[in-house]
Order: C-alpha cells, then sequence, then structure tokens
C-alpha cells in the first residue's frame, strides 16, 4: 500500500457521503442501461473509489469501522439506485464481510490491502457441469513450483467489474481448494453470457479458466470456518434480502413519479389528478407500506448478525443458529414485499404504464431472479423447523 492509503481514515459518514452522488447518477441511467444493455462502468468504479467495501471493516484495519446494519443500509440504497449494481458488488462485499469477521481468515493481509487499494472482487464455486449439488468439476493439479486451474465457472457475479477472481478447484488429492486469481491473468476468460429474465447486467457469466497458472499463496484449501458458528453464508443471504428491499424501494420512487408527473385518472375518476385519486394514493400507500417491511425485517436481521460475534462457543453457536433463521424469515418477507410492490407500481396508471420505454417491468423481473437464487420455501420451512422443534438451520452456506 502507498503512504497515502496508510493515511488515509474512512468514515461511515465519509463514505456515504462520497457515494451519494454517484448513487444519485447510477439511478437516473438506471432505465438507459437495462434499455440498451450497457453496463456502469464509470459508477461502479466510482463507489469503489469511495472505498464502500471498508465500511464494515474495523478502523485497527483500515476500514470506516461500521456494523452490519451500516452495511445492510448502504446496499438497499444502491440496490435501490440499480438492482444489477448492488447484485454485482455482492462478492465484493462477502470478501469485505470474511475479512471483518474472521480474524484467522487465510491471505487475510493480502485481501485486506486490495480491499483498501479499492480492488473489487467476482468470486464462484458454481459450474453447470450437472451431477450432484456442490460438484466441483474445476481441476487443481501441481506443475512445478505452482499450480495449474482448468474449468468453468458460471454465476461469476460481478465478474466483468472485477480486479479478482476467485473459485474453487478440486485437487489431486481430491479435496477441494480456493484461488485468486487476477482476472488479467493468461487464461482467464470472462464471459457476457448471463441470460435471466431480470438482473441482465450484473456482469454474472461465465469465467473459463484454461491452464491458469496459479502460486501456492493464490491457494487455501477450503474448510468450514469456526467450528462454533457454521452459518457463515448468512451474511450472504442478508445481502440477497438487502437487494430485494431496494428494488421495493426503487418501484416506490418510480410510482411517485409517474403518478405525479405522467399518470392521468380514468375517466370515471372523481379525482382531477392521479395524485387525488384515493385508488391510486391506496395503492402507493401499500407500495410504500411493502418497501418499509422489507427495509425494516432487512436492518433488524443484520442487528442479529451483529449480536453473534459477541459470543463464542456454545452461546456462539446458538446465537448463529437464531441470526440463521433470522436472515431466513428476512428472505421471506423481502422477496414477497418486492415483488409485490413492483406488481402493484403497474396499479398507478392505465396503459401507458406498461410502455416499454419506462421499463417498469426490470423491477418484478429483477426481484424474481434475485429470488430464485435460494426458494424462500425453504427458508420459510426452515425457519418453522426451528421454531417448532429447536432443529438447526441446514449449513449449506443458503442460511
Amino acid at each position: 500500500m502507498t503512504a497515502e492509503l496508510i493515511e488515509t481514515t474512512w468514515t461511515v459518514e465519509g463514505i456515504r457521503a462520497g457515494a451519494e452522488p454517484v448513487l444519485r447518477r447510477l439511478a437516473d441511467g438506471a432505465r438507459d442501461r437495462e434499455l440498451t444493455r450497457a453496463y456502469a462502468h464509470r459508477e461502479v468504479r466510482a463507489l469503489a473509489e469511495q472505498r464502500i467495501t471498508l465500511l464494515g471493516i474495523a478502523r485497527a484495519d483500515g476500514g470506516a469501522g461500521g456494523t452490519v446494519r451500516d452495511v445492510a443500509d448502504l446496499v438497499i440504497e444502491i440496490a435501490r439506485a440499480d438492482s444489477n449494481v448492488a447484485q454485482a458488488l455482492r462478492s465484493s462485499f462477502l470478501t469485505a464481510n470474511q475479512v471483518a469477521t474472521r480474524p484467522g481468515l487465510p491471505h487475510r493481509a493480502v485481501t485486506l490491502a486490495r480491499l483498501r487499494a479499492g480492488d473489487l472482487f467476482a468470486g464462484t464455486a458454481n459450474e453447470r457441469g450437472g451431477g450432484a449439488g456442490g460438484s466441483v468439476h474445476t481441476t487443481l493439479r501441481r506443475d512445478g513450483d505452482g499450480y495449474v486451474v482448468d474449468g468453468e465457472k458460471y454465476y461469476s457475479t460481478g465478474g466483468l467489474y472485477a480486479s479478482w477472481f476467485t473459485g474453487t478447484a478440486t485437487g489431486e488429492d481430491g479435496r477441494v481448494y480456493g484461488f485468486t486469481v487476477p482476472v488479467d491473468r493468461d487464461g482467464v476468460q470472462r464471459l457476457d453470457d448471463f441470460d435471466a429474465i431480470g438482473q441482465r447486467l450484473t456482469a454474472s457469466g461465465t469465467t473459463r479458466l484454461t491452464g491458469v497458472r496459479v502460486t501456492g499463496d493464490e491457494v487455501v484449501a477450503r474448510d468450514g470456518g469456526p467450528a462454533d458458528n457454521p452459518w457463515l453464508g448468512s451474511f450472504a443471504q442478508l445481502y440477497l434480502a438487502a437487494v430485494e428491499a431496494g428494488i421495493a424501494a426503487s418501484a416506490l420512487d418510480d410510482a411517485l413519479w409517474f403518478a405525479r408527473e405522467r399518470a392521468r385518472p380514468i375517466k370515471h375518476s372523481t379525482a382531477a389528478t392521479s395524485v387525488e385519486d384515493p385508488y391510486v394514493r391506496h395503492t402507493v400507500g401499500e407500495i410504500a407500506a411493502r418497501a418499509h417491511a422489507a427495509r425494516a425485517v432487512v436492518l433488524l436481521a443484520a442487528e442479529a448478525l451483529t449480536g453473534v460475534r459477541e459470543h463464542s462457543g456454545d452461546r456462539a453457536r446458538a446465537a448463529a443458529a437464531a441470526a440463521a433463521v433470522t436472515v431466513a424469515q428476512t428472505g421471506v418477507i423481502a422477496v414477497e414485499s418486492a415483488l409485490r410492490a413492483a406488481e402493484l407500481l403497474f396499479d398507478v396508471g392505465g396503459g401507458s404504464a406498461t410502455n416499454r420505454d419506462l421499463a417498469f417491468d426490470r423491477h418484478w423481473r429483477n426481484a424474481r431472479t434475485v429470488a430464485n437464487h435460494n426458494p424462500r420455501q425453504w427458508k420459510a420451512a426452515v425457519a418453522g423447523a426451528f421454531h417448532l422443534t429447536g432443529e438447526e438451520p441446514p449449513t449449506t452456506g443458503l442460511f
């Protein structure tokens, strides 16, 4: 790190203030980017320069010292501006959360230095090769004093924005290893082939790895993390709920704009303007309530995750299990709130609300796509089992 980076003091307030004008630009261009399939490279780089991923890292480590709630609140606002960008930044925030919560994280100092430099991360263990869930067909083999990786990874969220790619590979000993390499290394190819109905601009396509040279200090054996908290995926799930909350808030923003600026009362309405129509008011009020509910449960779950850090041993396990259930419940409410808010947006106006140039459909499509990452039926069932019998959530990383 340069002397300038070492001397910089980041604060929650400073990062939020620096991000605010960038988020306004991001929101202003979201509709056009959706219609033209354009990536927000300039805005994402500007957010990285504000060191948004340092928000939840301790001040002793050069971060802003914010809480999980501070991070979740910022993610909601990024998703409110453009949920594609919030999703694309997920791997970077997950990397920062690992640094913040795991003092023994392998290569922690190196990763922290990259975060402090404003680097962004992409990563995935997902593959499309079939077989059992979680199967890793990407290979890692010894070659001289290093390794060679070959394979393909899908859902490489944020890949086109990132400086670093983290993936998994199966070694010659049958164990699964993690590796992190710069995205411009020979043999790393990032494809813009993500083809879902929503979240189309998250840069979540394929990363093709062909004879990629990897050094020993870029490889680490995968483990389950601290034994007293096997639910290290809870923050990742909270992040998805925060994206849903941001989508609900964005639907509200568009409902307010359309009712004020474009909509006309239906012929048999007694109102002179749409904002005076009681049914438009009712609809906007319900959208606002859904957005409020989504944001509230996300921030409540964030506080639950913060509380886990105060414990160790059996108390930490109990707190982590309860927090994982809280996050699962949050996912249910956030998903359903976003989907409903996105649907109600069309009730604010008539046929013109469906005009393609408005791109209002993106809210529902984006919310639906995020929701499909981890089905809410499982979240509800796991929460029910916990409350009924005390059964702990699965430790798959999805709770």
